[in-house]
């Protein structure tokens, strides 16, 4: 017989201990969470424990598991040094105890601003009694303000005036200034609330885990269980941080993955070893999207408006424009050279990245370390892995809904593990720019990020004419003739890859005919990811140089219907 012996079982929910069990001596389990594997949606907990079993038939209690533990992922190892077996599995459900969980140090910074508020709140009522004071006092006529109630000479009244004036002034601004202070205190006290920890109701369910063990003579054990819980996830984060190079440097991107780890399983996770995992146990800063516009008869409204509700799509003649991107802030070459210089002596840190293990199916992170996540839904960022790349630059304009052209960077992701869809924040030649997104990209597919409007490239769009021709008998056509002209120019000092994406309506009525005309320039691409009626053009922009496109279409219909313009859905994207 080995010295050592190990044993394991998958335990399934509903199995009864043997005869002869319930009477056997329960020895508690003292564990400690160990390591932690996190899913998008779940995690899966693995706890390690000692006990010394006696001889013969006895039961391992593991006491106080949180609630979401699902009883059929539970799986038990055991080793010790002599032989004993692992039995039948008994999964209860105990009341709980309430734990006051309190914060000191975020309770006294939310009794030190409640403190400031309330002294604001008097300062701003001593105010409002000052500015009524004054308001009283410039109510009272000249004719009164003088010695003994008597009139005021005139030559005084300026002085009267600019004195009430400028009181008025300034108690305003010192109302204004703590006004805005207490708005920000309240907003500062609902903030550390929300982060105030969760503490356990009176009464919320615990689970408790009974293993049932026999063992031929007295043995020193170790065991590892293994649970799944709910209420844990993490999220992917990336940031690219652009730099569009010079004409000596070649664009580059730094690009950075990230995963923002919570969890409110009811269990804090302390110096454990965490690993993520792709699987799931159960998917602004870009130029605006053209949207297809299918033109049809207009329908009378109680016929249109029934229609609508039923698809949930209320058509409209033109979309709205997309709203300006935020505003951006410049870093100033002169300070970055005299940073350099300053540093020139000190070393970056280094950044501890995850050991990644891609597999045919799902793709596995180790976080370097042992790290701690409680369980109170705060957030915990690692990094998982950074890298650069060398992008393609390139602009793209939608000049029908905004004049204005966007930087667009593509590479091709080469890392082994997928990109999953999730938020990326973005920087430009070390301005924060705002906020993206990208969807699932597999090795080897392409990205494509925006980086904010491109103010060296000139758009515009007007119209060059418009045609409509009424019936002017029963049975005549009518037609709407619309044709337009834009115009891109580039003020940069290298040539630059510009997309112009234009659209015209489409009908699917054999009724209604829309004709492309000649004078319009032929487009490089028709129907851009599957939109109907959208066609872009591309094309590369010398520096000082201009380039025209036309668009002109015609559409032909009965004279005696109306028209009517509806937007219709883009094609779904896969995340």
């Amino acid at each position: 017989m080995m010295s050592r012996l190990t044993a394991a079982l998958v335990l399934a929910p509903g199995l009864a201990f043997a005869p002869g069990l319930a009477s056997a001596a329960d020895i508690e389990l003292a564990s400690r969470i160990d390591r932690v594997t996190v899913y998008p949606d779940g995690a899966v907990v693995t706890r390690l424990g000692k006990a010394e079993l006696a001889q013969g038939a006895s039961q391992i209690v593991l006491r106080g598991l949180p609630a979401s533990v699902d009883p059929a992922s539970i799986r038990v190892e055991g080793k010790g040094d002599g032989s004993f077996s692992l039995g039948a599995v008994d999964v209860r459900t105990v009341p709980g105890e309430a734990r006051p969980v309190l914060d000191k140090v975020l309770e006294d910074k939310i009794k030190a601003l409640r403190d400031e508020k309330s002294a604001l709140d008097g300062q701003i009522g001593a105010i409002e009694a000052k500015r009524a004071t004054i308001e009283r006092f410039g109510q009272v006529g000249p004719d009164k303000l003088g010695p003994d109630g008597k009139a005021l000479p005139v030559a005084d009244w300026p002085a009267v005036f600019d004195a009430i004036g400028t009181a008025l002034v300034k108690v305003n601004a010192d109302l204004r200034g703590l006004r805005g202070r207490g708005a920000e205190v309240d907003a500062e006290i609902a903030a550390l609330e929300r982060a105030r920890p969760q503490p356990v109701k009176p009464g919320a369910p615990k689970r408790d885990v009974a293993i049932a063990v026999e063992a031929g003579a007295p043995v020193s054990a170790e065991f590892a269980v293994s649970y799944r819980v709910g209420g844990a996830n993490w999220l992917p984060q990336y940031e690219a941080r652009l730099s569009t190079g010079s004409a000596t440097a070649k664009p580059e991107i730094a690009f950075i993955r990230r995963a923002e780890l919570r969890q409110r399983s009811g269990e804090d996770w302390g110096d454990v070893t965490v690993t993520l995992s792709t699987t799931r146990s159960a998917g602004g800063t870009r130029a605006p999207d053209l949207v297809p516009v299918q033109v049809a008869f207009y329908e009378p409204p109680s016929v249109y408006e029934s229609r609508a509700r039923m698809s949930g799509n209320v058509g409209m003649a033109a979309p709205l424009p997309a709203p300006a991107m935020a505003a951006r802030a410049k870093a100033a070459a002169d300070a970055e050279t005299e940073k350099s210089q300053r540093n020139v002596d000190l070393r970056q840190a280094e950044v501890q990245t995850a050991q990644v293990d891609a597999g045919a199916y799902q793709a596995s992170f180790t976080v370097p370390g042992r790290i701690t996540i409680p369980q109170d839904g705060s957030s915990k960022a690692v990094v998982l892995s950074q890298g650069k790349v060398s992008p393609a630059l390139s602009a793209r304009t939608t000049p029908e809904l905004e004049q204005k052209a966007y930087l667009e960077a593509a590479f091709t992701h080469e890392d082994e593990a997928p990109l999953l869809g999730g938020q990326v924040f973005l920087h430009r030649d070390g301005a924060y720019i705002g906020q993206g997104r990208i969807g699932l990209v597999a090795p080897g597919d392409k990205v494509e990020l925006g980086f904010g409007a491109d103010d060296k490239l000139k758009v515009s769009r007007i119209p060059v004419r418009r045609r409509e021709s009424e019936a002017s008998w029963i049975g005549q056509s009518r037609t709407d003739l619309r044709e337009f002209k834009t115009v891109v120019k580039s003020l940069h000092a290298q040539p630059v890859s510009v997309t112009v994406t234009d659209r015209v309506p489409f009908s699917e009525n054999s009724t209604i005919t829309v004709e492309t005309l000649p004078q319009t320039t032929p487009p490089t691409e028709k129907q851009p990811g599957g939109k109907r009626g959208v066609s872009a053009w591309t094309f590369d922009l010398a520096p000082g140089t201009e380039k025209e496109i036309k668009l002109a279409y015609r559409i032909k219909w009965p004279g005696d219907r109306e028209l009517n313009y509806e937007q219709q859905p883009l094609p779904q994207a896969t995340n």
